[in-house]
């Protein structure tokens, strides 16, 4: 069956909203009518306020119940030429100047305001043009301008609420909606018994080197065999999200049983495109090195019902060919955003290629054994959202048992550690 995290059926297209808010407008008033020292007051306490909040400022939309405005703010000063909003699924990359804040004359506010459904999250990052001179007039100008600035994007200064990169240097700011689907258990939690994360580092032979690879092992000492999680990016996952937490409070609550976690790094940006991009290879490490060396060390599960594969991005694709490759190995998949129409570089086959024309031949002859599959895609992802949609009607034309959660949101990470805990739970709960 589908599922769509946020139940509202309202219209979810961001739609950048022209002009100021109530609240900014308030503000403008009050500074158009006051002297330079009362104008300096009026802006601390504007400032002042928006830091005590936090950002951005949500403000409800007369009449729309089902949407809010949602407003960027930026602290500028003399030097400040323009302010780029870079946040996931609103920003196009191909026209960044639609995505420039605006400034409120006579003030040192810039600000910029979506309307947006209510059950929107994501991420975002901003940076600040102080270059000498005005921004060029043309618009091809404009847009490399814009790119280089993009750069030197940081998180939001006036929101405390962040979430790391892919890659060190690159946290983002993470802003919710009052009806964003709760993040259940993605907060570290008192009280609770530990599991243990190790790393160690295995010889890879089919990706021609040694990899490090993170494991979880639950709490308490275990005699039976315990289920497997083998999750792509460890690296991001373990050694910048803190994924044990999740894990800890899952087994906690029993919404999941204690289980293992294997969770190999992608090394660096190369690396993971190439190894990721050419999934067939790294498939072959995952079922034949990984696990494999995995059970010679640990308790762990050899029945593929009990052993899932996850991903997020390139490590989606993978996931999807492990459990369509290799369903002796994994019987069930968690693939989250996965570009199913990729770039050349990227080697893709049968079932995976968009636009899914002609019936897959692996879901079609003998020798396939249907694969549990959840599919997590965001609205704001474009053609992925399509490409997710098509793979679902295929998969379940083809009678895989399969699901597919769209939520409101982007190719971000912010959204995907939200979804990821509700996955485990729907494939590998009691």
């Amino acid at each position: 069956m589908t599922v769509t995290t946020g139940v509202l059926a309202a219209d979810a297209a961001p739609r950048r909203l022209a002009g100021a808010t109530p609240h900014i407008e308030r503000v403008a008033a009050r500074a158009a009518d006051a002297t330079e020292a009362e104008r300096a007051v009026i802006l601390e306490e504007f400032w002042a306020d928006a830091a005590r909040r936090g950002t951005p400022l949500v403000e409800a939309l007369d009449g729309d119940p089902d949407h809010c405005a949602v407003t960027f703010l930026w602290r500028g000063h003399r030097a400040t030429r323009q302010v780029l909003l870079l946040a996931e699924g609103l920003a196009d990359p191909a026209g960044l100047a639609a995505s420039r804040l605006s400034p409120l004359p006579g003030t040192d506010i810039w600000h910029l305001t979506y309307r947006l459904r209510a059950d929107h999250r994501g991420s975002y990052r901003m940076a600040s043009d102080i270059s000498p001179g005005e921004p060029p007039a043309s618009p091809d100008l404009l847009q490399r301008r814009l790119l280089s600035l993009s750069a030197h994007a940081a998180p939001d200064p006036l929101n405390h609420r962040r979430t790391p990169g892919r890659w060190p240097g690159a946290d983002t700011s993470v802003f919710e909606l009052p009806r964003a689907p709760a993040r259940a258990w993605t907060e570290r939690r008192s009280g609770v018994a530990r599991g243990k994360v190790e790393r160690h580092r295995l010889p890879a032979g089919v990706l021609g080197a040694e990899r490090d690879v993170w494991a979880y092992l639950p709490p308490g000492s275990r005699e039976a065999e315990l289920p497997v999680l083998v999750l792509n990016d460890g690296d991001m996952w373990f050694g910048r999200l803190a994924f044990q937490d999740v894990l800890d409070a899952l087994i906690a609550d029993g919404a999941v049983p204690p289980l293992a976690v294997l969770a190999p790094d992608s090394v660096d940006r190369a690396t993971r495109s190439r190894e990721l991009g050419a999934p067939d290879s790294h498939v072959r490490f995952l079922a034949d090195e990984l696990l494999p060396w995995a059970a010679g060390r640990w308790p762990l599960t050899t029945d593929p019902a009990r052993t899932l594969v996850a991903g997020q991005g390139l490590g989606g694709l993978t996931s999807l060919h492990a459990g369509f490759r290799r369903p002796e190995r994994f019987g069930k998949v968690l693939a989250q955003s996965a570009p199913l129409s990729a770039p050349s570089s990227v080697a893709l086959s049968e079932p995976f290629a968009a636009p899914f024309t002609s019936p897959p031949s692996r879901l079609g002859d003998g020798a396939f054994r249907p694969v549990t599959v959840r599919l997590d895609v965001g609205l704001r992802e474009g053609a992925i959202l399509g490409h997710h949609r098509d793979l679902y009607e295929t998969l379940r034309s083809r009678g895989c048992p399969v699901t597919l959660n769209e939520y409101n949101g982007g190719h971000d990470w912010a959204c995907w550690r939200a979804c990821l805990a509700e996955g485990l739970v729907g494939l590998l709960g009691h």
